[in-house]
């Protein structure tokens, strides 16, 4: 599984991001992935890494139809081969260790 945070946004449409930002969010919704969003960014897990991209891509040209005409990609990727991963686990690993 990939593991993956994602921010794409428009920096030329002025101060408020959030319809493009909602935008992005129900394409991955309408994915079926599981994702969680952030405060500063959405959590993605995907099968592939081609299905990542292929999901950066809709999200990309869904932000360009809706009028952007600058946008910044953030990519953050956790490939990781050695044992199945998750965005939960990640999670519980840190909560289940905070006040040791």
């Amino acid at each position: 599984m990939i593991l993956a945070q994602l921010s794409i946004y428009p920096v030329s449409e002025g101060l408020s991001m959030g319809r493009f930002v909602r935008k992005g969010v129900k394409i991955i919704e309408e994915s079926g992935y599981t994702y969680q969003v952030g405060g500063m960014s959405t959590s993605i897990e995907v099968p592939t890494l081609p299905d990542l991209f292929e999901l950066v891509n809709k999200i990309h040209q869904a932000q360009l139809e809706e009028g952007a005409r600058r946008l910044i990609i953030e990519l953050k990727v956790d490939d990781r081969r050695d044992k199945d991963a998750s965005l939960a686990g990640k999670i519980q690993s840190v909560t289940d260790k905070v006040g040791e």
